[in-house]
């Protein structure tokens, strides 16, 4: 498929990209995960779900006819990638770590792969989010599990959208993407705010605060700040700050 050939049956295994691409071309996807709720109404388009980002139901993915399913290199996993590939499935799989990779990605699947337009929001994020990294105004650190406690780590896109915002997160450094620390070494960390998200873990007023007595909490839509997608052109980003 090329930009001389629109894609016109489209599966989407990452729930940022299956928003984006609902955005622009909804009749054209055809599957989805249990996980992509955004838009909120894709079943009026005709969307199958195939199950998890993690578990897909590969039957159901073939039984599609998909020109090209859309996959990402952290979301999906490897194998599901390679069965689908060993049975003639085209699968497009994006590595994003950044801001700026995000971006990237989106040229390439709209331009190359889809053959589809670009969205508006995709330069209006390009616009304010790719230039310079500006000293950070805070430091934080971000839950995204409890019991056991797990953060962001390096080489993340959150971590790099956090960096963009003023944001610097106390573990941009540490060895793991998603290190698993104690609640303890946390609330010590030294951070001015600890930034809990809806999602994968739904941290709530009464699940999540609590448990800080040394650092200030804030609740914040997981989608605003782990989601590469329509999301980062929508003016709620910059109240993080």
């Amino acid at each position: 498929m090329s930009a001389h050939r629109p894609a016109t049956r489209v599966v989407s295994l990452v729930p940022s990209i299956t928003e984006a691409l609902a955005g622009v071309r909804p009749e054209a996807l055809v599957g989805a995960t249990d996980w992509c709720t955004h838009p909120a109404d894709l079943e009026s388009f005709g969307v199958t779900r195939v199950r998890g980002t993690k578990n897909p139901d590969l039957a159901a993915v073939r039984a599609l006819r998909p020109d090209v399913v859309v996959a990402n290199r952290e979301e999906n996993r490897k194998l599901d990638v390679e069965r689908l590939r060993a049975a003639g499935v085209r699968v497009w799989v994006s590595r994003i770590e950044s801001v700026p990779e995000a971006v990237a990605a989106y040229d390439e699947l709209f331009d190359d792969v889809l053959g589809w337009p670009r969205p508006a929001w995709l330069e209006e994020a390009r616009r304010r989010w790719t230039g310079p990294v500006p000293e950070p105004t805070r430091r934080v650190v971000v839950p995204i599990w409890r019991d056991p406690w797990m953060v962001v780590g390096s080489r993340t896109f959150t971590t790099d959208l956090l960096a963009r915002l003023g944001l610097a997160n106390l573990y941009a450094d540490h060895a793991d993407r998603y290190p698993h620390l104690a609640l303890e070494t946390l609330d010590s960390a030294g951070a001015d705010l600890a930034l809990l998200p809806d999602e994968p873990y739904v941290f709530t007023p009464d699940d999540g605060p609590e448990a800080f007595t040394r650092t200030p909490t804030r609740l914040v839509s997981g989608r605003l700040i782990t989601w590469y997608g329509p999301s980062l052109a929508e003016p709620q980003l910059v109240d993080l700050n």
